[in-house]
């Protein structure tokens, strides 16, 4: 029987991740406690009585407005700036919770594999096996001059970079250490078996690792794979790597098109279609009736800082912001030679969305309509209850859920729109015990047999026999 649809909470350990500007009233005013670990403690609490699948930790490693501007705007609104480390707090929210899986955001440019795979390795051990990778290729030009980059790299180029990236991992987490090389065994004065202890002597383009990996195999080996990549390039690293990947679907409809795509190219890979888990973002308004919702939606979107806004997006898009008439349509500014790669996904996204008359998307649709994180969605239990009904009929397996604010709204959501989700069937009731990847996928706490991850721990164990 499958599992019920998985659901994300969506977290940045940022002052303002989405709703720029709206810190300046007296409910976002929690925000202020983003450097603070007791509000992320009080957090995970409420996710794991919510009975969430995990807490998913974004990251950006750049300043937003600085390939059009000279970064204050970011920088005075607190949009997504500071931004704290995420794998820093990892333990201790680890620490004060059982089954809450927790995913944490790396791009390819701030850590060598290395280091990194030890750090996912010793934080899958100390979680008992819920740690997982949201592995990102950074879009942001100022995060590449951060780690000494003149520019940044092309679009495909930071695929191919992260494929090997991932191999260096991949090689780290399964081929290094073969099963039953812990050993503990007094009698034969052997703590771990050294035979069965190898290097991985990866040599490539950008990486030449030695090994063995200095951390034992951990509760998952490989942590659960996240990856959100929406391109050609993109949609082929995630069939490759992916054992999560986010769409960047704006309609139910687009969803099952989307869907489609991925499914027939993991069916040419030769992969399960059900070995990759497709979610959608999910974000709501919630009232107590629709008046309400609509209410709290409008109070909202009246408390936008838009410079932070225009920064937030000439940042995330590639485009200058100020120089586009909202008339614009979407398809024509896809096309446009400034707009950067890796924002041509998500206006395809948007430009395909069906807003019910036919008229092509313009820009000022897109801002009002799909850029304005949180709130899309504005209504009751039973009526958010019923949207997420509609994406499950399209196909998704689940929803990374975007709060108005990180801080202090989980508690509404979880107090009023779980129970309608659970009674519903929608929403589990109960965790399934095991590993984060067993809780997602019903099938062992091993990478699937069809990922290459598996397929580099099968050759070792071959090579090792031979």
């Amino acid at each position: 029987m499958p599992r019920e649809l998985l659901y994300n909470a969506f977290l940045h350990l940022t002052p303002n991740h989405h709703s720029h500007g709206y810190w300046r009233t007296e409910e976002g005013q929690v925000q202020y406690g983003y450097t603070k670990l007791e509000p992320y403690v009080e957090v995970v609490k409420t996710l794991e009585r919510g009975r969430f699948d995990a807490l998913f930790i974004a990251d950006v490693s750049g300043v937003y407005d600085l390939e059009f501007g000279d970064g204050t705007a970011s920088i005075r609104a607190g949009s997504q700036f500071p931004e704290p480390d995420p794998v820093t707090i990892v333990s201790a929210l680890g620490l004060v919770t059982e089954h809450l899986g927790i995913a944490v955001t790396s791009n390819i440019i701030q850590s060598h594999p290395f280091a990194f795979a030890r750090q996912l390795s010793s934080l899958d051990h100390f979680t008992n096996g819920r740690v997982a990778w949201n592995i990102v290729t950074s879009y942001l030009r100022n995060g590449f001059q951060n780690f000494g980059h003149d520019d940044i790299v092309a679009h495909d180029d930071r695929y191919e970079w992260a494929q090997e990236y991932v191999d260096v991992a991949y090689k780290l987490w399964e081929k290094s250490w073969e099963d039953g090389a812990v050993v503990h065994d007094p009698a034969t004065n052997r703590f771990f078996d050294p035979d069965k202890i190898h290097r991985i002597d990866h040599e490539g383009p950008r990486y030449r690792v030695a090994g063995p990996h200095i951390v034992e195999p951990s509760p998952q080996r490989t942590p659960v794979l996240f990856q959100a990549g929406n391109s050609p390039a993109g949609r082929e690293f995630a069939i490759r790597n992916a054992e999560v990947t986010f769409l960047p679907s704006t309609t139910p409809e687009a969803a099952r098109r989307d869907i489609a795509i991925l499914d027939d190219l993991a069916r040419a890979q030769g992969r399960d279609p059900k070995s990759l888990k497709k979610i959608v973002q999910l974000s709501t308004v919630i009232g107590s009736t629709e008046e309400e919702a609509k209410r709290k939606q409008r109070h909202l979107h009246d408390h936008i800082d838009f410079d932070a806004l225009q920064a937030f997006y000439s940042g995330n898009s590639g485009i200058d912001f100020f120089g586009i008439d909202p008339n614009t349509t979407l398809t024509e500014l896809r096309d446009r030679a400034s707009v950067g790669d890796h924002v041509r996904s998500g206006l395809r996204a948007a430009a395909d969305a069906d807003h019910g008359n036919g008229a092509p998307v313009t820009w000022g649709d897109y801002l009002l309509r799909h850029a304005l994180l949180p709130g899309r969605f504005a209504g009751t239990p039973d009526q958010i209850a019923d949207e997420v009904q509609r994406w499950a009929d399209a196909g998704v397996d689940g929803f990374n859920v975007v709060p108005v604010t990180t801080l202090g709204w989980w508690d509404e959501w979880v107090d009023q729109v779980v129970p309608v989700l659970q009674e519903r069937g929608l929403a589990q009731r109960e965790y399934h015990p095991g590993t984060l990847r067993d809780k997602l996928f019903r099938n062992g706490d091993a990478i699937h047999s069809g990922h290459p991850a598996h397929a580099v721990r099968i050759g070792a164990d071959r090579a090792a026999r031979a």
